[in-house]
C-alpha cells in the first residue's frame, strides 16, 4: 500500500509527507483550529495530516499529571 502511495505521489508531483505527519502528536496552537467535532482549539493539542489537510484533537491532560504535577509545585515529595 505504501508503494501505491509512493507511486501516486510521484505520478502527481507532489513530496511526500514525514513520517511523524501521520501519526497523533502534541502540537501548540496559537490561532484557534477547527477540530474533528467541529469545536475549535487552541493551545495543546494533538494533531496529525491525513494526506489533504491538518486534523486537530483537543488535548486533555491526564488526572495522574495534574495530581502529580501540583504536589510537586507545592514542595510535597
Amino acid at each position: 500500500m505504501s508503494a501505491d502511495r509512493a507511486k501516486t505521489q510521484k505520478l502527481l508531483g507532489l513530496s511526500p509527507q514525514p513520517e511523524w505527519a501521520e501519526t497523533w502528536h502534541l502540537w501548540k496552537v496559537l490561532i484557534p483550529r477547527r477540530s474533528i467535532t467541529g469545536r475549535m482549539v487552541y493551545g495543546q493539542v494533538w494533531r496529525r495530516h491525513d494526506g489533504r489537510r491538518w486534523i486537530y484533537k483537543k488535548f486533555v491532560e491526564y488526572a495522574d499529571d495534574r495530581v502529580g504535577s501540583t504536589s510537586r509545585a507545592s514542595g510535597d515529595r
